[in-house]
């Protein structure tokens, strides 16, 4: 159940602040409360806090020395039920995704996160 009622808690790591703005003013918009990061490392920092988290959205190509899959690979650890959307303008590599996860492919719309955190939360 998202703790944010109907639609919850977004951990959106990305790395390019332009994009990482667009989405989090979109999913703001949407109703969503958002954290960021702009690092894998910064990330699994958020997701080792007690804030509640019920999707994260993460780019596979970060800067440093982590990237998206093992970002969303901390998460299902400290988490697992949290849900994970992975975006890339790469190629998908399904053998190392997270189970039920979702995949954007660059570009996407704002919109279209919005409405992947949606349609995984009422999985």
């Amino acid at each position: 159940m998202p703790s944010g009622g109907r639609t919850g808690v977004v951990l959106v790591v990305e790395d390019d602040w332009l994009i990482r703005a667009e989405i989090v003013d979109e999913l703001k918009r949407c109703g969503w409360k958002v954290l960021e990061a702009s690092t894998g490392e910064g990330a699994i920092g958020l997701l080792h806090t007690l804030e509640p988290i019920d999707v994260v959205m993460t780019d596979i190509q970060l800067g440093g020395f982590l990237n998206g899959w093992d970002v969303a690979e901390a998460g299902r650890a400290a988490r697992p039920k949290i849900a994970v959307i992975y975006v890339s303008g790469n190629a998908f590599n399904p053998n190392r995704a997270v189970h039920d996860s979702l995949f954007l492919g660059k570009p996407y719309r704002a919109s279209h996160v919005a409405e992947a955190c949606r349609s995984l939360l009422r999985a």
